[in-house]
């Protein structure tokens, strides 16, 4: 009889992007159920990764009473099901899973560290984010960090004790080398897209942490000298959690090679049809982007933060500038325009350093073996 294991995440649609396909192949050895607040894809889910789901509503920012239902609703869950692991893995369902696991005597409650919400908050806020993650890993009984850089962070803030490793070469489901290609059909969408200028993308949530307003500052005073370049913003506006300056979007509406092309569930055309990605983010866990891109031949200018800092080899598959810091990121966006050979040999480089650490194959190999190991 296969064991229980329960995964979870805030939002439903996080098992199809940031989980693809592992539920899919740990089902294989466990009886896998996904739990999450349900943003009308779980029955995709069901579906596509072949496992029970379980809607429990959960809020991503801090609602105490609904807090304490979805925490109220998850014991009873626990209690009812009796699951031999639990393993959340983003920060709301990562709290209220490990404390009702807790609670509901789980004996493996798995927490996957995949970023710092408090890394760019001060103050009470900062205070309450670091005790909610101290609380979380007090909670678990196995704590495990994305990459190498949240691992130093968890230290130097004494979140936890507990000895901390992350999972094969870090990042929480690798990347699907065989869907991240640049296949003939893939190449023909991207033609499309592309334009005779030289195409900057970025891809993600569309907000202040990840660098959105140090990114159009840079690029708008790249583009008032060149006519040459294009900025592709790839995602969706997130106005209530983490806004972006009313300048910097009065920037994107003025500038005509900005070009906002929304959510898209597919982002492989767009990013074969840019010349290199531009991530300038504050906080990262092991960010899927760029190891996607990269598998794309796509190389990327990074913040150097968690993560990041990991993927990208300065000069090899990419650049790496200060965070928060438009001079030096324009300065690094000046250099790939200027020097194309540079980032041609960066592409050249990109997919080759990326297989050899991130195949998705060996991540799940490396999860299973973690499971089999408790």
């Amino acid at each position: 009889m296969k064991r229980k294991l329960y995964r979870l995440t805030t939002i439903s649609c996080s098992f199809n992007e940031l989980l693809r396909g592992q539920l899919r192949y740990l089902n294989n050895y466990f009886d896998v159920s996904a739990i999450a607040h349900d943003t009308g894809t779980l029955a995709e889910v069901a579906t596509e990764q072949g496992v029970n789901t379980i809607a429990v509503t959960m809020a991503r920012d801090i609602k105490p009473w609904q807090d304490l239902k979805s925490l109220v609703a998850l014991y009873r869950l626990f209690r009812r099901g009796r699951p031999d692991i639990v393993h959340a893995n983003t920060p709301k369902a990562s709290l209220l899973a490990m404390v009702a696991a807790f609670a509901a005597r789980v004996p493996h409650r798995i927490y996957t560290v995949t970023g710092l919400r408090f890394e760019t908050t001060t103050g009470l806020k900062r205070l309450l984010l670091k005790s909610m993650e101290r609380l979380t890993c007090a909670c678990a009984t196995k704590v495990i960090p994305e990459g190498e850089g949240v691992r130093a962070t968890l230290l130097r803030e004494g979140i936890t004790r507990k000895s901390l490793h992350k999972i094969h070469n870090g990042n929480i489901n690798g990347v699907d080398l065989d869907h991240f290609r640049c296949s003939e059909e893939i190449l023909l969408e991207a033609d499309r897209l592309k334009t005779e200028e030289f195409i900057f993308i970025f891809v993600g949530r569309i907000v202040r942490d990840k660098g959105i307003d140090e990114l159009v500052e840079a690029f708008d005073r790249l583009s008032a000298h060149r006519s040459d370049v294009a900025l592709h913003l790839v995602g969706r506006f997130e106005e209530e959690l983490d806004p972006i300056s009313p300048r910097t979007r009065q920037t994107i509406e003025r500038n005509s090679r900005i070009r906002l092309c929304g959510y898209q569930r597919d982002v492989r055309p767009y990013i074969a049809a840019a010349d290199i990605l531009v991530l300038p983010s504050y906080r990262e866990g092991f960010p899927n982007v760029v190891i996607q891109a990269g598998a794309m031949e796509t190389p990327a200018i990074v913040s150097d933060i968690s993560g990041c800092n990991e993927i990208i080899i300065e000069g090899q598959n990419g650049i790496i500038v200060p965070p928060r810091d438009a001079e030096a990121l324009y300065r690094a966006m000046v250099r790939v325009v200027e020097h194309r050979t540079l980032t041609r040999q960066m592409a050249q480089r990109a997919r080759a350093l990326v297989a050899s650490r991130y195949d998705q194959r060996d991540v799940w190999r490396a999860t299973l073996e973690m499971y089999r190991n408790l």
